[in-house]
């Protein structure tokens, strides 16, 4: 699977299955990029999130962990 910056949703069950025990509320929105790009499923261009995309990734591994 390759997952881009808009495939949100399968990137949070991504990070929930890689980052269990994280604070996935109060965490640095350069820690989720790290770890998104980080990921061998991701084949994106690391420069083109904002904070609008790492924010609606952050809610759905909210909504993931629920």
């Amino acid at each position: 699977m390759k997952l881009k910056w808009n495939n949100s949703r399968e990137i949070a069950i991504l990070l929930e299955e890689k980052f269990p025990d994280v604070d996935n509320i109060n965490l640095r929105f350069t820690d989720l990029h790290k770890w998104i790009v980080e990921m061998d499923e991701f084949h994106d261009n690391p420069s083109d999130s904002n904070e609008k995309i790492l924010e609606a990734i952050q809610m759905a591994w909210i909504d993931e962990r629920d």
